[in-house]
């Protein structure tokens, strides 16, 4: 292909040469005769002469190359030459366009998209790129473009992510070209992917975004780009970016959206002045006004954009990590925080006024101050606005009672009480005052509400609730210890224990304020010397309170019992015996052991509460499992229960047997799913793959050590065995036994296992296989059929190809008729095994031993399709009984061996006929796993009985003289090119 690409260069520059020569030709003639100089026409004619020649003897030999090796190599078995192929017929039509950019060419780069190697279709689409980026040719790609344009764009959602990549970077120079080609359709295909978690594909999407959308302006907005706030360009770009966030309905996904676009939209997406003006500055004459969602989107995406100014990295899920940012990085880091500072300082008091009573709003805004530069307040001589912002913080948590609310609030004071910076006072006094009057109302309310022989009312248990809210939401980001706050809720607890009518709120947000009061009090204990008054106190305290949280997993309210559970793993492994790790001695007092029963509860609990049916889960409180979005929060909530518990496990607080019990779910998850699906269920569900994608998981946790986990692994397989076999089928012996599928399961760790524990494990697997077990072969025996195989020391290598390639083979998307495959006496494939009897197949197969052939020979097993014939020759027992003796004999002369017929490279060389095929046919020419052979021995055997589906290269005439239609061959003829030698040297070469 190399060659080629040289002779390419060559026929280009005899092209621009000859062209030259014309033109001199021509201007010469034209003079008078007077002037006209006859010997210099004749050296021009004699030039154009040689160069004529020299463009045929190119056009030959450049069709020899093509048409003998191109048209077949770009569909070989070996991934790494079709790349190779189609990169290289992209770097002709690229260079030499007037001869190669057609749709006889380009059909070959249309057909190879369909590869199934991700490195193929990326070539492909790289080698297009070239070509769309040059607009001149454009025209050219009319054709092709709406022939192919559904394959490029399915191809933006292709497996691999670099694939996937550069469609969506072709589809961008395709729409720069024309915005007619694609329709709405294509473009939301493509505009869903900016919310994708792969960065790479997710910028490229928001670049495709940015050009449909946001690149053209209109005209009679050209005069007022000098305008800013809600009259700038920039507001109804803005509008549209909000939406378009908006129709997308991912409204939890604002990051990801500011993320994708941040490259190539960086200056819009930086226009702080217009977003506060379009939120606080009433609309002009004639404009819309944002409604309450655009609003609400509005903010989302204004707090989006400042954190990616002010982190420099992107959002959580998409991408590695904090990265190191360069000078000039750092440099636009700090000058973008300067600027948030000193426009949301200002502006920030204003949004909150406004915005006070809605919730979604609010908690957005308060999260801006943790992106200031808190110096700017004293330097820039704004104290004033933070005296404002601190007025409007506490309205806020009068104002709410809602969870996320209130802790936006607590985390804006955590990061304005930021000791380094002057402000610290005043926002301190703040805080205070405001924690205050809180803790003074608890107080009162409390006081009030577990007053004997009284029944609180529902206004009361309100008060005491949302005061409880504020207190729990601000004590998990500061530090409330001087005012004692845990005497108060463990009151509060001891009396809901009691009494047994407290509201679950109630309970819920007293248990956590308590638990975080231990913390708090665990922190100042162990970052300073405390005397051990202090350090008994808080023994005390944390035993007392698991005693409680114990009794509260019985209560009848379920999220009860799953906030006490979640409370007592927590304070299990805080005070568990690594507490005295790191040189921690001195807090050897504070070790808290579960005992017996406490282990009992908390395993009762995961039985009860997280191994159960999904329909059956009740736990919402408002009873609306049939929303999708419920179920799927009832899951998680689950999972996080039972990773709670498997901590204890993991770090040896609880007695390790009690991690069997878990594992047995997974047993009981395959009987209840025998017991649901009937014994001949379909192992292609998603609930069988979904054991088995736990199992390969599973598999996973023992490491790569098998020396470590060797028993272990040998006693999986013998107890699984042993569950395979313990129930037979009460239809009878000639059906398998009911729990039979568990092998294939069971297959999941046959690779943990050692070589030689594979044979311990076959034999002992055939101590319950009978003789009518390893004959059947029908569907429902498959598991024992693949467990056995990948128990075999081969059992991965290509014994089974020719069967499973046959089974599995889809039919062709082709209609074309494909040339019949002559399988004469030398027709023994060598690639692929074969079985020397198919009746016993519980024998060890024996290979034909394979002839020497040359380094294009098909290196995977070559898939034979369905409508082709296909005959096994059976071994003679004489063979047979020496290949068994000599397993890796040396390959001999065909006529050495008389049993072994010698091969014919035809049997390889699967060669397909079509007439006629061009770029706009119905069917796809797919790529099949075909090799076409180039030995020089076999070039008549290749080109004889082909008939080539592409025009011969016919470079284009020269721009002032007449095409050569007369030069031109009719046909490819071989003897030519065995008579020619340069023609024959190259084709040796290749």
């Amino acid at each position: 292909m190399k060659l080629m690409t040289a002779l390419v260069n060559v026929a280009l520059n005899l092209s621009i040469n000859m062209d030259n020569t014309q033109r001199q030709y021509e201007t010469e003639r034209n003079k008078t005769i007077g002037k006209r100089a006859s010997d210099k026409l004749e050296l021009l004619l004699q030039k154009r002469k040689e160069l004529q020649e020299n463009q045929d003897e190119i056009e030959n030999m450049m069709n020899a190359i093509f048409k003998g090796v191109f048209i077949h190599r770009y569909r070989d078995a070996i991934a790494e030459i079709r790349a190779v192929c189609i990169e290289e017929i992209g770097v002709w039509m690229k260079m030499y366009s007037d001869a190669f950019l057609n749709d006889s060419y380009l059909k070959y780069v249309g057909w190879t998209m369909h590869d199934k190697q991700g490195e193929v279709r990326l070539k492909c689409l790289t080698a297009l790129q070239g070509l769309y980026h040059n607009r001149e040719l454009n025209a050219r790609l009319e054709l092709f473009t709406s022939r192919f344009k559904d394959r490029i764009v399915s191809m933006t959602l292709d497996k691999e992510y670099d694939v996937a990549v550069q469609a969506i970077k072709l589809l961008t120079l395709v729409l720069n070209s024309s915005e007619e080609v694609l329709t709405a359709e294509d473009c939301e295909s493509v505009y869903h992917l900016v919310y994708s978690a792969h960065r790479p594909v997710a910028v490229a999407a928001g670049e495709f975004l940015y050009k449909k959308l946001f690149s053209s302006r209109d005209p009679a907005e050209e005069g007022v780009s000098k305008r800013r706030g809600r009259q700038s360009p920039n507001a109804n770009l803005i509008k549209t970016t909000v939406f378009f966030f908006l129709e997308s309905e991912l409204h939890e996904h604002g990051a990801y959206l500011v993320d994708s676009m941040w490259d190539c939209a960086t200056e819009l997406l930086k226009d702080w002045e217009c977003m506060i003006s379009l939120l606080l500055d009433e609309p002009i004459l004639g404009e819309e006004a944002l409604t309450d969602r655009q609003e609400s989107a509005l903010i989302e995406i204004m707090l989006c954009t400042i954190r990616q100014a002010a982190e420099c990295h992107p959002p959580v899920g998409r991408g590695t990590g904090k990265r190191v940012l360069t000078a000039k990085e750092k440099k636009t880091q700090l000058d973008d925080r300067t600027r948030i500072t000193e426009l949301f300082a200002v502006a920030l008091p204003l949004l909150l006024a406004k915005y006070s009573v809605d919730a979604e709003k609010v908690t957005n805004l308060l999260q801006l101050p943790q992106y200031f530069d808190l110096e700017i307040y004293t330097t820039g001589r704004l104290e004033k606005h933070l005296e404002s912002l601190l007025r409007q913080i506490k309205e806020v948590v009068e104002k709410h009672t809602d969870t996320e609310v209130l802790e936006a609030c607590s985390k804006t004071y955590h990061a304005l009480c930021n000791e380094e910076f002057t402000i610290f006072n005043r926002v301190d006094i703040a805080r205070s005052h405001l924690l205050d009057e809180l803790v003074d109302k608890f107080n009162r309310l409390l006081e009030d509400f577990l007053q004997e022989g009284e029944e609180p009312d529902e206004d009361d248990a309100y008060q005491v609730l949302s005061t409880l809210k504020r207190i729990t939401a601000f004590h998990n980001a500061h530090n409330l210890s001087k005012w004692d706050l845990f005497t108060s809720t463990f009151k509060l607890l001891t009396s809901g224990i009691e009494n047994g009518d407290m509201p679950e709120q109630i309970v819920i947000n007293a248990m956590q304020c308590t638990h975080y009061a231990i913390l708090w009090q665990l922190a100042k204990v162990t970052e300073s010397s405390s005397n051990k008054e202090d350090m008994a106190t808080l023994r005390k305290q944390m035993r007392a309170f698991c005693m409680l949280c114990q009794r509260y997993l019985s209560s009848v309210n379920t999220a009860v019992k799953e906030q006490a559970f979640t409370v007592l793993c927590d304070m299990l492994l805080i005070f568990s015996h690594q507490i005295v790790s790191s040189g921690r001695d001195m807090l050897e007092l504070l070790v808290y052991s579960p005992d017996s029963s406490l282990q009992s509860e908390l395993l009762n609990f995961i039985l009860d509460h997280v191994f159960i049916d999904q329909d059956d889960d009740d736990n919402s409180t408002d009873g609306q499992q049939d929303d999708e979005a419920s179920k799927i929060e009832a899951l998680h909530k689950r999972r996080n229960l039972l990773a709670a518990y498997c901590k204890l496990i993991i770090y040896n607080i609880v007695d390790m047997k009690t991690g069997a019990d878990i594992f047995k779910q997974y047993m009981r998850l395959f009987k209840e799913m025998l017991s649901d699906l009937g014994h001949n269920f379909d192992r292609s569900s998603s609930v069988f793959s979904g054991i088995k994608e736990l199992a390969r998981r599973f598999s996973l946790t023992f490491g790569l050590d098998q020396l470590k986990t060797r028993e272990a692994i040998a006693m999986l397989h013998k107890d699984g065995i042993e569950f395979a076999f313990q129930e037979p089928n009460p239809q009878g012996e000639g059906h398998p036994p009911i729990n039979l599928a568990f092998l294939d399961i069971l297959s999941e760790f046959s690779s943990k296992l050692l070589r030689q524990d594979k044979k311990t494990v076959h034999l002992y697997l055939e101590r319950f296989m009978t003789f009518q077990m390893a004959l059947q072969r029908e569907d429902c025996w498959l598991p024992l059929i693949s467990y056995r195989n990948s128990l075999q020391a081969g059992g991965d290598d290509d014994t089974m190809s020719v069967i499973s390639a046959i089974s599995s083979r889809s039919s062709t998307s082709r209609s074309k008729k494909a040339k019949p495959i002559v399988v004469e006496e030398s027709s023994c494939s060598s690639s692929d095994g074969m079985w020397i009897n198919q009746q016993q197949t519980v024998q060890t197969p024996v290979m034909i031993s394979s002839p020497h052939l040359t380094s294009t020979v098909l290196r995977d097993p070559k898939r034979i399709r369905p409508e082709e014939s296909y005959m096994v020759y059976p071994v003679p027992p004489e063979q047979q009984q020496q290949q068994i003796q000599q397993p890796s004999p040396q390959v001999q002369p065909p006529q050495s061996q008389p049993h072994q017929i010698p091969m014919d490279y035809k049997c390889i060389c699967l060669l397909s006929s079509r007439r006629g095929a061009e770029l706009m046919e119905d069917d796809e020419e797919p790529i099949v796993e075909d090799v076409m052979m180039s030995s020089e021995s076999r070039l008549e055997d290749l080109n004889e009985g082909m008939d080539f589906d592409t025009m011969d290269i016919d470079l284009p005439p020269s721009k002032n003289r007449r095409e050569r239609s007369e030069l031109k061959p009719d046909f490819f003829d071989p003897a030519s090119i065995m008579d020619d030698s340069v023609s024959m040297n190259i084709l040796t070469v290749l």
